[in-house]
This record gives structure tokens, C-alpha cells and sequence, in this order.
């Protein structure tokens, strides 16, 4: 059969929205033509009823269409009546949304009560032990059975009620059968969802939406793809909430769901959406409404149309392109930052660009973040810059110092192609991603791709499958430019278009060109969408759930802690999670966790595995500490 993505793989230039089946929650249709809604989920107590009503009407009244709340037991589950009673006394009928885990007893107790229930099948039927298990055929459709046993009366309830349910797999909470039988892969997550949707199917029960989230956002994305092409492979068009789980906090938060979240939904996925950040739940909607701002540009642009996918949707890999220099191949992407020469600029400029100056050897120095090319425009560069950097030049200043080292030219296109002076191996070329010229095929050439139009992720994908269809092998940098957004829609749409190339491997490169941020603030974007895709490491990742009413502990305040702490070892990642619902299965690929496991105390993990249990709280962070100094992991800042 056909996949779903070879038969339209017009939707990779053109906007196209997938078309689902209409959900109807308390009112609210999901789906088909319907906008897509906006949710988030309450962080304070299930049972404190007045706290989880107000926090309930602050997130309507801040634009949410649906409302989650955590039921851990069946007594959270019951208390969602009295909510839901006080909430239509005050007249608010927003749909409400019970969040479930571990606990089937509490699903089918609030299937009578709220709108829509949500589980994850990777704990509502299965345990997760962390043990590699093995099946025979029989004894596997056994355990089939089994789970079929256990969820069929919830299923046979939210038909009867007319209750909605989401099946949410998360990267992870797969269980031990699904580890071991599929392995850690975007495609378990897709199969350990769609066992309860064949369930839900056989029992005549359709009222489904189905979610693939993760807190990487490479997992997040091919998952979603998969979940696409196994739904149209058996008949199925469920509505999908997208959503970039344990995302964190501040702005390195908001690129990761923006790059996970706004990719798929400009490539025509998504009936639903949830931005999760570890701050106060309203400060989630703002976001969730930039990013559906952008899908309803929905500009149009004449895009050539891709024939045949020359890139692979489903398993990273990163396209083949010859090395030049400290560009492609092997190399990580490199970031480009504008710079200028002279004076006290300079000084300004350089530290924007993440350099700082050493009296040792008088040199200006990058860190870690420090960009790779320096571009000087029509100016020649400073010479007090270490020789780790590469200096860009408008072609006509570069032929003042040509034969210096470092030193490569920018060309226009047309400058290229009708000048005999070149660079002997590297030469910046600038090109429209829509433009239509012969591409030359020449190893010298560096391509700086530039989007004139609203859709730059549309029409860069579509310059760089151009690339692949005439076996051109030339590295590629993409140019961003769109000046005209404001600085918090520039983040969000820059983290969304160019980090979904990145996620499938595509470019080599990328420069934030005439952004409306401040230049320090547009090169730490820079290197936050490299570190966002898993493309380039180059600062801590923390890995921390939102809030809700299962937390054991003030989530905001001790991520701060450790952020402050610990923001200096680059490329480590730290899990931070409220109970352990979360972790450490939501931890998934973290270097260590600090999870919440009772009142007061706080459990550290190396990996998925508990090395020091029940720690104190006011303890734990000092304990954390020394756990990632015992394992060779720290340097001083």
C-alpha cells in the first residue's frame, strides 16, 4: 500500500490541513473544519475545589477551550462533580478533561462526570519495571488479551456516556512490553497507542483523539508522521493533539514546543494543542495563540511541487553533504552572526555573538555559544579574533584582503556565476529559496538560503529537495529573515521553520538575519533551535513537567535552583519532575532526575534507575549536586 505521505506529498509545500473525523467534546467539536482548540491543565490539588475552580475559569477566560485536570484516585475522580457543579454555578461550561494514570477505577468513575478522559496505555493496563521481557507469538497476543480485558469496560462506558477519550502515548512511559518487544522507537509509541484504538474501534467507538508526545522533539515529530501513515493504513482519521511533553521553562521552552508543535501544525497536523511549560498554566494559552496565528496566515505561495520524497519522514538521517572547511559533512551545524568593526560596536558586537575578550592573549575568544562565522558586511575583520573563527565578507571587501586566511566571500548568485576571482574551496553563495536559476554544481559553493515569503519553511524545504533531486552534495545555511513580526513571534516562528529542517536532518547552517531581538538574544536563539532539534548540544537541557495537582513540590522554584546550579555543563541533561507518574519514566532520555516520590521527599535517578531514594527535599538539590560529581559529570563553572 501506498503511504500516506508519498500520495500527498503536496502538503510539504503547500498548506493542507490532514482532514480528521469530528470529535464532539460537551460542545466543543474537535476535528474536520473545526478550529483547532487550545487547552492546558490545572496545577493546584484536585480536591481543593475553590483553587482548581479558579485556576479552571483563569484559563478559559485566558482563551483555553478544554481544561484537564489530574484524577490520581478514585477520590480526586469523584471531586470532579463538585468542581464541575461549582464551575456552571458561576456559569463557565468550558468541557473538562480528567487525566488519568495507573488507576482504571478512577477513569471509569470520572467517564460519568467530566467530558473527555485522557490515558496513557503505557500505565493503564501495564506497570513499567525497567525489565527487558520476551514473547512467543501466543504468549504475546496473551497479554493483548489481557489489556483488552482491562479497557473494554471504559471503553464500553464512554460510549455509553458520551464522554470523549484521548489516548496519550508518551515517549516516556512505554512499558517494559512495548520496550522490549519495539524498543525505544517513535514507532512503539505509535503501536502501544493503537492497541487501544483497535480496542475503541471493535467496540463500535470512534469519539478518540490521539496524542505521540515527547520531550524530544525529533521522537515527537516522526511519531506523529507514523501515527498518520498506521491510522490511513487501517482506515482511521482520528483527531490529533500535539503537544511537546516535560518542555521546561522560560524561552529554551518555548523553542522546543514551538519547533515541535509548529512544524507539524504547518504541515497541515494538529486539531488540538497544549504548550507545556513549567510556569503558571496561563502563561501556556499566549503561546498556543502565536502559534495557531502563524498556521492562519496561510499565505499563498506558487511552491514547485516535490515529486518524489528524497528525504526520509520517519528515521533521522542527515543528508549527505561534502565538507568544507568547518561546514558540512561530519561538522555540527554552524551558526552565523553579523558583526561590525569598528570601535566600541565592535566590543558590543562581539559579546552579542558569545565572545569574550582574554587579557592573557588579547584575543576576543568564543564560548560555548560563541557563532562559528563572523559576517563583517562591507568591512574588513578585526584581527585581535582567535583563529577558530571563520570571517565572511561581502564578495567586493573579501577581494580587498584575498589570500588571507580565514577570509571567504558572500556572493549573490549572479555575482558568483559571472566573476573569474572566487576562493580557491569556499564560497558563500546567496540564493531566493524560490528561485528558479540553473543551480551550478561546483564544491566550492556554500549555499545561504533565503525565504522572501511567509512560508519560509515550506519554501526552504523545497530549495533543499531541489539539492537532493540533482544529486548536489553543497552544504546549506538557512537565512532568516522576517523583520516585520514581533520579538515573541519571531522566536516562536524561527524555532518552528528552522527547526524543523534541522529535526529531519537538512541543513548545515543557520543565520538570524536582521531579527527583532536583540543581537545577543538572536544568537542565543540560534544555538537554542540547534539544541532544540538534538542537532547541536551546546548548554544544559532540563527536561521539567508543568505542574498539576499530583506535584510533590514547588516545580517553578526548583528548577530555578538547579538551572542556577547546574546551567554551566553543556550538553547535560537534568529530568525534573512533580511525582512519579512522571518520572522517571517522562525522563526518558535524561542523565539524571530528581523526582518527586512522596511529601518532603525527592528521589535522585541516573538514567531511568533510582540511586538515592527519599531524599530529603531540603536536601536534595546538594545531593543531586554531589550525585553528578560522583559520576564524573561536573566541571566548575
Amino acid at each position: 500500500m501506498d503511504s500516506y505521505f508519498s500520495k500527498n506529498i503536496q502538503l510539504l509545500t503547500e498548506y493542507q490541513r490532514y482532514k480528521t473525523r469530528v470529535v464532539n467534546i460537551g460542545g466543543v467539536p474537535m476535528g474536520g473544519n473545526h478550529p483547532i482548540r487550545i487547552q492546558s491543565m490545572t496545577n493546584t490539588p484536585t480536591m481543593d475545589t475553590e483553587a482548581t475552580v479558579a485556576q479552571t475559569i483563569s484559563l478559559v477566560d485566558a482563551g483555553c477551550d478544554y481544561v484537564r485536570i489530574t484524577a490520581p484516585s478514585v477520590k480526586e475522580a469523584h471531586n470532579l462533580a463538585v468542581i464541575k457543579a461549582e464551575l456552571l454555578a458561576r456559569g463557565y461550561t468550558v468541557p473538562l478533561i480528567a487525566d488519568i494514570h495507573f488507576v482504571p477505577r478512577a477513569a471509569e468513575v470520572a467517564a460519568r462526570i467530566v467530558e473527555k478522559v485522557r490515558v496513557n496505555p503505557g500505565n493503564y493496563a501495564d506497570r513499567k519495571r525497567f525489565e527487558d521481557l520476551s514473547y512467543d507469538h501466543r504468549e504475546y497476543q496473551a497479554e493483548l488479551d489481557r489489556i483488552r480485558e482491562r479497557f473494554t469496560p471504559l471503553v464500553l462506558l464512554c460510549r455509553e456516556e458520551g464522554t470523549a477519550m484521548r489516548i496519550g502515548a508518551n515517549h516516556g512511559s512505554l512499558s517494559d512490553r512495548i520496550l522490549s518487544h519495539y524498543g525505544d522507537t517513535p514507532l512503539g509509541m505509535v503501536e502501544s497507542a493503537m492497541e487501544f484504538v483497535r480496542i475503541c474501534s471493535d467496540n463500535n467507538f470512534n469519539d478518540l483523539v490521539i496524542s505521540m508526545k515527547a520531550s524530544n522533539t525529533r521522537i515527537m515529530i516522526q511519531a506523529y508522521r507514523l501515527l498518520v501513515e498506521h491510522m490511513e493504513r487501517e482506515g482511521f482519521n482520528y483527531p490529533l493533539h500535539l503537544g511537546v511533553t516535560e518542555a521546561g521553562d522560560g524561552n529554551d521552552a518555548r523553542i522546543k514546543s514551538a519547533l515541535g508543535i509548529g512544524s507539524l501544525l504547518k504541515d497541515g497536523f494538529g486539531d488540538t494543542i497544549r504548550v507545556s511549560l513549567t510556569e503558571a498554566p496561563e502563561a501556556e494559552v499566549p503561546v498556543a495563540k502565536q502559534l495557531l496565528k502563524y498556521v492562519d496566515v496561510k499565505a499563498q505561495h506558487a511552491i514547485r511541487p516535490i515529486d518524489a520524497l528524497k528525504f526520509n519522514l520517519f528515521n533521522y538521517q542527515r543528508r549527505d553533504t561534502h565538507q568544507a572547511g568547518i561546514l558540512g559533512g561530519e561538522n555540527v551545524p554552524r551558526v552565523i552572526s553579523e558583526v561590525t568593526a569598528s570601535g566600541k560596536l565592535l566590543d558590543a558586537s562581539l559579546k552579542a555573538a558569545g565572545y569574550h575578550f582574554d587579557l592573557i592573549s588579547k584575543q576576543w575568544l568564543a564560548g560555548d555559544t560563541g557563532a562559528d562565522i563572523l559576517y563583517w558586511r562591507d568591512q574588513l575583520p578585526a584581527k585581535n579574533i582567535s583563529s577558530d573563527a571563520i570571517h565572511l565578507c561581502d564578495a567586493a571587501t573579501w577581494l580587498k584582503s584575498k589570500g588571507t586566511a580565514d577570509h571567504y566571500p558572500l556572493f549573490q548568485l549572479t555575482e558568483y556565476l559571472r566573476t573569474s576571482e572566487k576562493h580557491p574551496s569556499m564560497n558563500f553563495v546567496e540564493i531566493e529559496a524560490g528561485s528558479t536559476h540553473v543551480l551550478p554544481g561546483a564544491d566550492d559553493i556554500i549555499w545561504i538560503v533565503r525565504s522572501d515569503s511567509r512560508r519560509p519553511l515550506a519554501t526552504s524545504r523545497r530549495f533543499i529537495h531541489r539539492l537532493l533531486e540533482q544529486g548536489l552534495e553543497q552544504p546549506v545555511i538557512l537565512k532568516y529573515e522576517q523583520p516585520q513580526l514581533s520579538a515573541e513571534q519571531y522566536l516562536l516562528e524561527a524555532s518552528s521553520d528552522l527547526g524543523a529542517l534541522f529535526n529531519d536532518g537538512l541543513a548545515d547552517g543557520v543565520w538570524l538575519s536582521e531579527a527583532p531581538l536583540p543581537p545577543a538574544e538572536a544568537n542565543d536563539l540560534a544555538f537554542g533551535i540547534l539544541q532544540a532539534s538534538r542537532s547541536r548540544m551546546t548548554k544544559t537541557e532540563y527536561i521539567a513537567c508543568p505542574s498539576c495537582g499530583r506535584t510533590l513540590f514547588d516545580l517553578e522554584e526548583v528548577t530555578a535552583q538547579i538551572r542556577a546550579r547546574t546551567g554551566h555543563l553543556k550538553g547535560l541533561k537534568i529530568g525534573i519532575m512533580g511525582c512519579i507518574v512522571n518520572g522517571p519514566g517522562e525522563m526518558a532520555d535524561a542523565d539524571f532526575g530528581y523526582v518527586g516520590t512522596g511529601p518532603g521527599k525527592v528521589s535522585l535517578y541516573r538514567g531511568q534507575m533510582v540511586v538515592r531514594p527519599h531524599v530529603p527535599q531540603e536536601q536534595a538539590v546538594d545531593s543531586l549536586i554531589d550525585l553528578i560529581k560522583s559520576e564524573g559529570y561536573w566541571v566548575d563553572p
